[in-house]
């Protein structure tokens, strides 16, 4: 018997075990919400804006391994998810986002709240298609999860229009689909990767460099026994922080731009690199011509688009990181590395990552607390000097996760994704760090976090500036602070160097703010007072919590090395 699009899209979505469902309704939609009232299986969660929206959806698949699913109307509903669905491609986030579209007979007549969403995204997503024949509808679906999640995961947009969603066809949705060109790698050349084991148990100073790929495949335990057996030193990307406990003896930090001197040294001075789920972006590599120029590098890699692409190796292996992992612990022996540790070590004694603490309150210490304070966490952060700080001081391991914006780098992202993974864990404490800036972009994501129900944890880091940017208006611009201050009003002097007696009050007052959302609102000024906070913001399991920390303006994120400089000149003081 055949049945409308509507009731097969709902069909689909109940097959593909789907939960949770990220939807703002419109005019192009209403349809599908209709059919979504009739059933009790998957949750409509309703944010208050479409990029809040895809963030949530975000969260939840980052959190859960589950596909993240979207519904959004046409024109500005779907316009407005673009920056979740760079977000989601950069930082191989699986999606599926269903787009409301006009009439098939009206697309291309400029008609009422028409856009061609497919065309805008092609470049951020896997795949994107408007379904043009009703019959295709369950194809495309099964399609959509299975490109999603398989391979490299990312974002994938279906557009449908109105006229298709009320069409009658075939009842039937498939169990499995064969995609035409698409054959996501589910082997391991052997070959090659003994060759990069071999190159690799020569080596007298290997280092292995851990990016987000470990964390996406779940293959941390797979990489702590290999690390353990062969005791080889490991960095990490920020998006592969986790990657091995943070506390592991022959874990060293991240790299990068931001990364601790011991491991930026490390890699400089490495003569294998051991690189496994890493797109060497420029954050990491700085000037490529003095990255890692003592080492042979090998990169594992699922996408083979990523091997070579802006560092040329030695040994591309194109695999998954738990595929890889498995092989190489077939054959992983011991190797001794003390002195290239004591080496490391002799780094990590030269300039230890340490904060002043005869000055007041740093976010140091308020990692330090939040670290001892939860034992089984979920943390997510925005972007910006916090973000930064949190990949430096978390302490991760089994029980801990960390949900990061990396590839874009999105402020505005930190309040729905842990809202999302909040939703997607409602057993599990999901903490928040935010900068004052960052947490104004989707603040009306904080009535989704109180009719939700989700007792999301807020660290808000409030320095009155953007303060990213302030640091290097301060380090390379002179002073000179344009268009980062966020008390700065049109009665203030123009050329103002940083904050003095007449600075008007900060805008809004984020404890109030907080209050007239229904949620609770804490401010600390003190170092003395963190703890007290953190452990009144636990006891309140019926909404979300802003913890305001008042932090130092002049606090900046070090070490840092400034773009397009090699990653051994790291600005340290």
């Amino acid at each position: 018997m055949d049945i409308t699009g509507r009731k097969l899209f709902v069909k689909a979505l109940q097959e593909e075990g789907v939960d949770t469902i990220f939807g703002y309704p419109g005019g192009t939609v209403t349809d599908l919400f209709d059919e979504l009232y009739k059933q009790d299986g998957i949750e409509v969660v309703l944010p208050r804006h479409e990029q809040g929206l895809i963030h949530e959806a975000e969260g939840y698949a980052k959190s859960t391994g589950k596909v993240g699913v979207c519904l959004v109307t046409s024109g500005p509903g779907a316009t407005n998810i673009m920056t979740g669905l760079a977000d989601a491609h950069y930082d191989n986030i699986p999606l599926v986002c269903f787009t409301g579209q006009v009439p098939l007979s009206l697309i291309g007549n400029d008609a009422f709240q028409e856009v061609d969403i497919v065309g805008m995204t092609r470049s951020i997503t896997k795949y994107g298609v408007t379904v043009r024949r009703r019959e295709d509808l369950g194809r495309i679906i099964k399609m959509a999860f299975h490109i999603a999640s398989t391979g490299k995961p990312g974002p994938v947009l279906i557009d449908i229009p109105k006229d298709i969603q009320t069409a009658t066809g075939p009842a039937e949705y498939p169990s499995s689909v064969q995609i035409r060109g698409y054959k996501p790698n589910d082997t391991v050349h052997v070959g090659q990767l003994k060759k990069a084991y071999k190159m690799l148990r020569g080596a007298k100073r290997p280092l292995i460099l851990a990016g987000g790929g470990i964390n996406i495949a779940r293959a941390n335990d797979k990489l702590l026994q290999f690390v353990e057996k062969t005791q080889i030193p490991v960095v990490t990307t920020i998006m592969g922080k986790g990657a091995i406990p943070t506390g592991h003896s022959l874990y060293i930090g991240n790299t990068g731009m931001h990364g601790k001197y011991a491991a930026n040294m490390a890699v400089s001075k490495c003569d294998v690199l051991f690189s496994i789920g890493t797109r060497f972006n420029d954050r990491i590599t700085g000037d490529l011509n003095e990255f890692a120029p003592k080492a042979k590098i090998i990169h594992i890699d699922v996408d083979t688009a990523s091997i070579s692409r802006n560092v040329v190796v030695d040994v591309p292996v194109v695999s998954d990181a738990n595929l890889a992992l498995e092989k190489l612990l077939e054959w992983a022996e011991s190797k001794d590395t003390e002195k290239w540790q004591a080496q490391i070590a002799e780094w990590e004694k030269e300039n230890p990552l340490e904060m002043r603490r005869d000055h007041g309150m740093t976010p140091q210490m308020i990692f330090e607390h939040v670290n001892r304070t939860f034992g089984d966490a979920i943390y997510v952060t925005d972007v910006g000097q916090h973000q930064m700080w949190a990949t430096q001081y978390l302490e991760l391991d089994s029980w801990h996760q960390l949900i990061t914006s990396g590839g874009l780098g999105t402020m505005g992202f930190g309040l729905p994704a842990a809202i999302g993974a909040k939703i997607g864990n409602p057993e599990r404490e999901v903490v928040c760090f935010s900068g004052d800036g960052g947490l104004q972009m989707n603040i009306q994501e904080m009535a989704t976090a109180v009719v939700q129900g989700t007792p999301v944890i807020i660290c808000l880091f409030n320095n009155y500036y953007l303060g990213m940017v302030r640091q290097m208006q301060q380090l390379f611009y002179g002073k000179r602070y344009e268009a980062t201050c966020l008390r700065r009003r049109k009665t203030c002097p123009k050329n103002c160097k940083g904050p003095n007696a007449a600075c008007p009050p900060y805008t809004p007052d984020f404890i109030a703010l907080a209050k007239s959302y229904g949620a609770h609102g804490i401010r600390v000024e003190r170092e003395e007072d963190i703890q007290a906070a953190l452990d009144e913001a636990r006891t309140y399991k019926d909404a979300p919590t802003i913890i305001e920390f008042m932090i130092s303006t002049d606090e900046i994120v070090l070490p840092m090395v400034k773009g397009g400089n090699a990653m051994s000149e790291m600005i340290l003081k």
